[in-house]
């Protein structure tokens, strides 16, 4: 008996279709490593289409006021609310994500974050008016861009899909919104819900893959480019907008370090790291991967962090008992396995390391410690459920290690001494510095990074006026 697949489509100008020319991806559940659906492989007749109806859209939607813009955006969240368990139902298929998480760490804070923006529509601020000249007075304006084309990840679908589209549409953007090509599904359920709220146009979803994100940002039509991807992904595109000087967003890789100076609370903070290292199957750009520890309680820390992993379960989505599940493709399995497979002699695999079952795409809790700071698992993002240890002697040497990477997301500090915290926070040098915790994400605060890990904010009020554009208008008194 032979399963029909179900059949994604693009959502553009208001209606679903199939690509122009029919081809289509197969879309494969990470859980049982089996195809479950079909989506549209777009290709450029299909991406012109979508910038078309998002360019004619846009003056309409530009010129509503932010109080409109809230209301529509409010609606929005309430139809997240609404549709919870059908959007939970298609992430999870998407990923393989554990069903009771999803519902619970996924959906609350993604509704939080459009209703944030909603209230970010209308809190716009500038210089005051002003004359800066004799006889002239000054004022500033802050506009949408325009058209922004944008591309989301496969570790978070629909997470990352709000973090798109709500500060963008809450400035009076218009969207074309490419999902992984791996996770489309929510994606596309997510156009569903929007799409009847929205005027046809303002937001619209392509699917497809790399040749269909590099023609979005080649576009002449969008003014942004913004995606939430790998380094090399974050190159390529900013190689690309750079063509026609299109205003760029990236957020890309990450190789959080965890400092864990000798005063710390080990058990605490084995739990606490334990977790937002293995969340996700590690599968995040500001996973705990990296943890430095000081010489005085390095073997204590290993045994109790391993010991931890080894107690962490990861299984299929309707188990109410594991952290996470798989990863999210069979080339991420190949990847993970690689870097584990190639480790130098002097590393020693403390806890896991090895596939687990023969079914999707699961991977055991991985501790690795005896590494070196120029050793491949150390200077690279594995981005699975694998976390690394070192040693490190004082707080310079701690410094240069964090440091040491060519990612500058995320970090963390673990210790009970605030002047020392303080230093660290200065010292380290990333977007975000948390101190005794790891991970935590709130809508009023920014998220992004420096070096490698890209340019530009998520979240908070940044990552709102990153969306718009900022024009001087001067009269004359005379």
């Amino acid at each position: 008996m032979t399963t029909e697949l179900r059949r994604l489509r693009n959502y553009i100008n208001g209606e679903f279709r199939d690509a122009a020319d029919g081809r289509t991806i197969d879309v494969v559940n990470p859980a049982t490593g089996e195809v479950y659906a079909t989506s549209p492989l777009s290709g450029q007749a299909d991406v012109d289409a979508a910038m078309e109806a998002a360019a004619a859209a846009f003056p309409a939607w530009r010129d509503t006021t932010p109080a409109e813009r809230q209301k529509v955006l409010l609606k929005i969240a309430d139809a997240f609310e609404e549709r919870a368990e059908d959007l939970i139902a298609a992430e999870s298929e998407n990923t393989g994500k554990p069903l009771a998480l999803t519902r619970s760490e996924e959906v609350p804070p993604m509704v939080d974050q459009i209703r944030f923006f909603a209230g970010a529509a209308r809190l716009l601020e500038g210089r005051s008016a002003g004359e800066y000249m004799e006889g002239m007075t000054s004022i500033i304006r802050r506009e949408p861009v325009g058209v922004c084309a944008q591309v989301a990840p496969w570790n978070y679908p629909m997470m990352m899909a709000v973090w798109k589209f709500a500060p963008a549409l809450a400035a009076g953007n218009t969207v074309v919104l490419k999902p992984s090509d791996t996770t489309p599904a929510s994606t596309v359920l997510i156009a569903e819900i929007i799409g009847s709220i929205v005027p046809k146009g303002v937001f619209n979803v392509i699917c497809g893959d790399r040749e269909t994100g590099r023609a979005m940002v080649e576009h002449p039509v969008p003014a942004m480019a913004s995606i939430t991807g790998s380094v090399r992904a974050g190159m390529q595109v900013a190689e690309s907008a750079a063509k026609d000087v299109k205003r760029v967003h990236l957020e890309l890789g990450g190789k959080a370090p965890v400092v864990v100076f000798e005063d710390t609370d080990i058990a605490k903070a084995v739990e606490d790291i334990s977790v937002a290292g293995f969340f996700n199957a590690g599968q995040d750009c500001t996973a705990a991967t990296r943890v430095l520890v000081h010489e005085t309680i390095h073997d204590e820390f290993v045994a109790a962090l391993a010991k931890a992993a080894a107690e962490t379960k990861t299984g299929q989505p309707d188990d109410e008992d594991v952290l996470y599940g798989p990863l999210n493709n069979a080339n991420q399995l190949k990847q993970v396995s690689g870097f584990i497979d190639r480790l130098p002699a002097h590393a020693k695999v403390e806890a896991g390391g090895h596939r687990v079952g023969d079914k999707g795409y699961f991977y055991a809790p991985t501790v690795v410690s005896g590494l070196k700071q120029d050793d491949e698992i150390v200077q690279n993002e594995v981005f699975g459920p694998v976390i690394t240890v070192q040693s490190f002697t004082d707080e310079e040497q701690a410094v240069a290690y964090a440091n040491g990477v060519e990612y500058a997301l995320a970090s963390s500090v673990w210790t009970k001494d605030h002047a020392r915290a303080m230093r660290m926070s200065k010292a380290l040098d990333f977007g975000c510095v948390w101190i005794n915790t790891h991970i935590p994400l709130v809508a009023e605060m920014p998220h992004g990074g420096f070096k490698k890990s890209g340019y530009g904010k998520d979240l908070s009020a940044y990552g709102f006026e990153d969306y718009t554009r900022i024009k001087h208008v001067m009269t004359s008194l005379g």
